[in-house]
């Protein structure tokens, strides 16, 4: 006789799944904007992520979320945005922080995004490069692989993920972490672009 057992969806697979229509908004939204145009719109896609990127590297000071990712040092783009910044000439002007009362587990969910857009920043620098001449040591920075490469340091946070031992509540609060964090990009690159 054959047991069938129902596993639980590891949370790197819920993720994915669940939050799949606003990665698809996201791309959506970075289509009508055209950050790659010209270098001004470039800049508000640049300040758009700095503003994100204090977000998500406030969290890094939530002692759990370090015991969580323990490589937790080598990932966070808010410096390399900010002297991308300085290079294109431009002010990041002033956000408050959306991640002031976010704690673990939550914060793994806006992690979740950053390392997200990290991975698939691949794409982007490629773009920077051939349309606007920027590069990993001017311009875009936030955009260059970690040292150890993209797809190590994904995988590595992946399987941090799905650990056993996270409670369907702790799960919860991931996936309500990554929602916001998706949200929160959304309405920083909607401020930047309309302020340019």
């Amino acid at each position: 006789m054959n047991t069938i057992t129902d596993h639980p969806a590891l949370l790197s697979a819920r993720l994915k799944h669940e939050t799949a229509g606003l990665h698809q908004e996201m791309h959506d939204l970075m289509a009508q904007l055209q950050p790659f145009s010209s270098r001004a719109r470039y800049a508000s896609f640049v300040a758009a992520q700095y503003h994100f990127q204090r977000d998500v590297e406030h969290l890094f000071d939530d002692p759990a979320l370090r015991a969580a990712v323990p490589d937790l040092q080598v990932r966070g783009r808010e410096a390399a945005a900010l002297a991308d910044l300085a290079d294109l000439d431009i002010d990041p002007g002033q956000a408050a922080l959306a991640t002031t009362a976010v704690r673990m587990p939550e914060a793994l969910g806006w992690l979740y995004v950053s390392e997200g857009s990290t991975l698939g920043a691949a794409f982007l620098l490629k773009e920077v490069k051939d349309r606007l001449g920027l590069h990993e040591q001017f311009g875009a920075r936030h955009l260059a692989a970690y040292p150890e490469g993209r797809a190590l340091v994904w995988r590595r946070f992946v399987g941090l993920l799905d650990q056993p031992g996270l409670s369907p509540v702790a799960q919860q609060a991931v996936l309500d972490g990554a929602k916001a964090a998706f949200a929160r990009f959304g309405e920083l690159l909607r401020q930047q672009f309309a302020a340019a």
